[in-house]
C-alpha cells in the first residue's frame, strides 16, 4: 500500500462499529471494480493461492455455483484467468483482491459455507469453518448465534439475484500483514506499527444455482497519516472509544489501546507544528 493514497473507505466516519448486518444495496457494476487493493495485493495473494493452498482453499471449488461465479466475474471485471488455477473458484479468486466464499443451502435456509478462498483472514482460517451453518460462523460474535444468524439467513434466503448488498467491518491492527490467520500482537510495536484494517463485504445470489457469493476484500492503510486531519481523527476517537465493552472485548482494542491513543497524541501533534 502507498503512504500517500487516500484510504479508499472509513467506516468510521458512520460511528460505533456494532454486529448489525448493516447491509446496503449497491449498483451491480460497483460489485467488484474499481477493485482498490489489486495492486497492492493481487500478486502477492496468487501466490499465496499457489503455495498455500491447503491453507486458504477449500470445500467444492469445482462445483455448479464455482463455474457461475467465474463466468460472472469474468463478465464483470473483463478479466480473464491466467494463472492456471487448479479449479473454478480458485481461477475466480484470482481476478480480484477480494476473497471469495460460496454459501448453498441443500435444504431452505439452512445456509452453509461449502467452499472458499481465504487469502486475507481477520484472525480465522478457512478449514476449521467450511461446512459450518449460518449459526456457527457467526457463534464468536457477541449476539452471534442465533440473533445474527437467523437474520442473515432471512437475508440470504431473500435475496434477489442482481442485488449486490454491501457492509463494512473495521479494525486496527499493529501489523501491515494481510494474511493474518492469528490476531498480531502488540508486543515491542509502535504506534507507527499500527494499521487500519477494513473489510468490505458484499453478498450476491447466482440467479442459476441459487448460492450466495460473500466477497470481503481487505483494505490496510496506516493509521497515523489517517489522524493527522483533525475532524477525521475526531471521529476516529469517537468510534474507537464508543463501543460498549463486549465489542471492544471481542476486537482485542483494549490491548491496542496504548498504541492508538499515543497515535493520536503524536498526530494531533503533528498538525499543530506550523
Amino acid at each position: 500500500m502507498s503512504l500517500n493514497r487516500r484510504p479508499p473507505y472509513l467506516p468510521f466516519l458512520d460511528g460505533v462499529p456494532s454486529f448489525e448486518p448493516g447491509l446496503n444495496p449497491i449498483p451491480s457494476e460497483h460489485w467488484l471494480t474499481p477493485d482498490t487493493e489489486a495492486e497492492a495485493w493481487l500478486r502477492d495473494k496468487c501466490l499465496i493461492m499457489k503455495m498455500m493452498r491447503a491453507n486458504v482453499s477449500g470445500g467444492q471449488l469445482d462445483n455448479e455455483a464455482c463455474e457461475e461465479l467465474l463466468a460472472l466475474m469474468v463478465d464483470a471485471t473483463g478479466e480473464v484467468p491466467n494463472q492456471s488455477m487448479p479449479s473454478a473458484l480458485e481461477e475466480a479468486a484470482s481476478l480480484v483482491s477480494d476473497d471469495l466464499c460460496i454459501l448453498e443451502a441443500e435444504r431452505p435456509g439452512d445456509w452453509r459455507l461449502t467452499a472458499g478462498v481465504l487469502c486475507a483472514p481477520t484472525y480465522w482460517t478457512l478449514p476449521e469453518r467450511i461446512g459450518l451453518d449460518l449459526g456457527g460462523l457467526h457463534g464468536p460474535v457477541p449476539g452471534g448465534d442465533p440473533e445474527l444468524a437467523s437474520r442473515v439467513g432471512r437475508i440470504f434466503t431473500g435475496l434477489k439475484p442482481g442485488v449486490v448488498l454491501e457492509r463494512f467491518n473495521w479494525t486496527v491492527q499493529a501489523s501491515e500483514k494481510r494474511y493474518t490467520p492469528d490476531r498480531p500482537g502488540v508486543a515491542g510495536k509502535s504506534p507507527r506499527d499500527l494499521y487500519f484494517r477494513v473489510e468490505r463485504q458484499t453478498l450476491r445470489k447466482l440467479p442459476k444455482s441459487g448460492a450466495v457469493v460473500f466477497s470481503i476484500r481487505i483494505c490496510l492503510d496506516p493509521l497515523r497519516p489517517i489522524l493527522e486531519d483533525g475532524a477525521t481523527r475526531e471521529a476516529f476517537e469517537d468510534a474507537w472509544l464508543g463501543p460498549p465493552k463486549h465489542v471492544r472485548r471481542y476486537k482485542h482494542w483494549d490491548d491496542l489501546e496504548p498504541l492508538v491513543a499515543e497515535a493520536c497524541r503524536q498526530a494531533q501533534n503533528a498538525g499543530k507544528i506550523v
